[in-house]
């Protein structure tokens, strides 16, 4: 009995393990999709009812339906974004930033239930004319299993910058 408890503890850790590979792996490419100006391909990770969410500096924990947000995206708004930034008419992207993520301290918090609650930390790199500017912070996920991946439901940037200069724009998808 003691070796069926055992292997069963094994079997748990190999799932969990599995998972938290799965997720980090799903996160680095979501990055790669980003850095590349990939925007479409990115946009296809959310699903129908997926949302984009940046809060206020000064409200991090704000209702986006009641409180000002940096951004508070459904899909269709994701969609016009994308499109927007891919266009001519984002003219604070013309010529497009270049960005490199840091995605790291991963965790899986609940691996349990649909949608998963997973949490990363994140270094944000933009160079553009120029200048370059970092961004802080960390990503919250709700994340769909989805034959063999996951789609996002909710992902929400949580900057660690206590203030925005003027000219340092989230004109970029974070």
């Amino acid at each position: 009995m003691g070796h069926c408890g055992t292997g069963g503890r094994r079997a748990a850790m190999i799932d969990r393990l599995t998972l938290q590979f799965s997720v980090e792996q799903f996160l680095y490419a979501e990055a790669r999709l980003l850095d590349n100006w990939q925007l479409q391909d990115w946009a296809s990770l959310f699903s129908e009812d997926g949302m984009y969410l940046v809060p206020a500096l000064d409200n991090p924990d704000g209702d986006p339906t009641t409180s000002i947000s940096l951004v508070a995206d459904d899909l269709p708004r994701i969609q016009s974004r994308v499109r927007q930034l891919l266009g001519d008419s984002a003219w604070s992207e013309n010529p497009r930033s270049r960005t490199r993520r840091l995605i790291t301290n991963v965790e899986v918090l609940d691996g349990d239930s649909a949608p998963l609650r997973v949490t990363a930390n994140f270094l944000v790199h933009r160079n553009r004319r120029e200048r370059t500017d970092v961004y802080v912070g960390r990503y919250e996920y709700r994340l769909l299993p989805a034959r063999g991946t996951f789609r996002i439901r909710e992902r929400k940037v949580f900057l660690d910058q206590d203030v925005m200069r003027p000219q340092n724009k989230i004109s970029i998808i974070l």
